[in-house]
């Protein structure tokens, strides 16, 4: 038995286990020693309704022993406990092992002794709580300030996180890395002849500090979205009963990566390991450098190494370090998103370090990645600028960020809402709509791409919710992209 002192370091508690896994016979082994701390404060009207500040701190231990995996976690950090739990994993991979149809096997990865910190300038969690509610409260008074024309809601919103993990496997590697998140955001409700219409504005999550609270740009922009909320809940609904042309911001355009792209193509999903809210996938492996999934224009890359993403690490909760590929190149599906398992089931060489847990208590799994969308290309027939794509579109609908959202199981059939809609007609924007969704089948939409948006136009956009598993695990991602044109999109109404 390894001897252990009673008090011990993150560093010297993972060694303990990774020992103790080797003893027990394991084929692989792991333990993820992890503390996150979330804070969240939102401010309704003229109050501040909530304010959280929440620690959670444990480690999960997770072995492979004749094939199958075996996991316990624990929020006890103690030499004993340690040793009670990885017991515990190798027996429950023992009972795994009895109905195991296909033993586990995973491709190499290389062992690191490294340490990561996302780059910030302001610790948001030194920044005391009074000025964080006075600028929530600032900004819903200003939108408040619109009450005789019809603002009659208002809220804001600041999230951080701060997650603190340290890696150990018996690959030899002992990462530690240290993540910070930002997230501000507010919206308003205006109300006339009984029709409620809402619209917002985010800075989008991402991984830095308290620098992305630029206040000049939120105040900035409350003008704007009041005068915007206003407009809309005026406005009329589309009368286009049928097909059109979209002009779809970044802002809107993420969610559309993100489900249309991002889940078909997490290869768990596409061999049925896991199936809970996203369902399976169309994008099985057998059209894998075949399948025409989008206009030959268009490329999705997966990049955990990209500045401010809010999946970027240097490495996985498998140790894999971070890696930048084209999931689909040229408009052909070229790759998936894997860890170590899935990707050896494919015939890899090694994992693209997808993998991830959003809890010292919960088993890593194939997550999306920052998964963008390439910018085009200057000079090319097939890219614009915003404007340029508005002025030469006939008639169409210009879309800025989210509203409701469904799609099937496999990830074919989808239909999208959005924040703010406004009418384009002969190249000018000639007013705004509301109550719209746009349905296509998801190869369908992305052939339909036919004008992207350069460099210069690009955003960080991404969601700090994406949930799958089940128990449910919650991740975050940046889907970097630029303006797009769409041709020919069937639009319907939204209640």
């Amino acid at each position: 038995m390894v001897q252990a002192p009673a008090r011990m370091t993150a560093k010297e508690l993972a060694t303990l286990a990774i020992a103790l896994i080797r003893q027990a016979g394991c084929e692989y082994g792991d333990i993820r020693i992890c503390t996150y701390r979330h804070q969240n404060l939102t401010a309704r009207d003229r109050s501040l309704n909530n304010l959280s500040d929440n620690v959670s701190s444990g480690f999960g231990v997770r072995v492979l022993l004749n094939g199958a995996w075996g996991f316990a976690a624990s929020d006890r950090k103690t030499p004993e406990e340690i040793g009670r739990m990885v017991t515990l994993a190798v027996e429950i991979a023992k009972g795994s092992h009895l109905t195991q149809q296909e033993p586990v096997r995973l491709v190499p990865v290389e062992a690191y002794r490294d340490s990561y910190l996302t780059p910030i300038e302001i610790d948001p969690f030194e920044i005391p709580i009074a000025e964080k509610a006075e600028l929530l409260l600032g900004i819903n008074d200003r939108l408040l300030a619109h009450g005789d024309r019809g603002i009659k809601k208002a809220y804001s919103f600041l999230r951080f996180t701060k997650e603190e993990k340290t890696f150990a496997s018996t690959e030899g590697s002992l990462i530690e890395q240290t993540f910070y998140r930002s997230y501000p955001g507010f919206g308003c409700t205006a109300i006339a002849n009984s029709d409620a219409q809402e619209r917002t504005y985010e800075r989008p999550p991402l991984n830095i500090g308290y620098e992305h609270i630029n206040k000049d740009d939120l105040l900035g922009n409350v003008e704007r979205v009041a005068e915007e909320a206003i407009e809309k809940v005026h406005a009329p609904a589309s009368e286009i009963d049928g097909r059109t042309t979209l002009i779809l911001k970044p802002t809107n355009l993420f969610l559309t990566i993100h489900e249309s792209v991002g889940h078909p193509t997490e290869l768990d999903r596409v061999y049925g390991y896991e199936a809970n809210f996203a369902g399976t996938s169309f994008a099985t492996t057998d059209k894998l450098g075949k399948l025409q999934y989008a206009a030959p224009w268009v490329n999705f890359v997966a990049d955990r190494t990209q500045p401010y993403g809010r999946s970027t690490m240097a490495y996985d909760d498998e140790g894999v370090a971070a890696q930048k590929w084209y999931v689909v190149k040229d408009g052909i599906l070229t790759d998936y998103l894997t860890d170590r398992e899935t990707a050896y089931r494919l015939g890899r060489g090694s994992s693209n370090g997808s993998a991830y847990a959003d809890s010292w208590s919960s088993i890593p799994m194939v997550r999306i990645p920052n998964l963008g969308l390439e910018p085009g290309k200057e000079a090319d027939n097939h890219t614009a600028t915003l404007a340029e794509m508005i002025a030469d579109t006939e008639d169409g609908i210009l879309i800025d960020g989210i509203g409701s959202y469904s799609i099937d199981q496999q990830r074919r059939n989808f239909q999208f809402g959005g924040d703010a809609f406004w009418k384009v007609e002969k190249g000018k924007i000639v007013g705004m709509l509301k109550n719209i969704t746009y349905h296509s089948m998801t190869t369908d939409f992305w052939n339909s791409v036919d004008v992207i948006a350069p460099q210069s136009e690009l955003m960080q956009c991404g969601t700090n919710m994406c949930g799958k598993g089940e128990p449910i695990q919650i991740a975050q991602m940046t889907h970097a992209c630029v303006p797009v044109r769409v041709r020919n999109i069937q639009i319907g109404r939204s209640s």
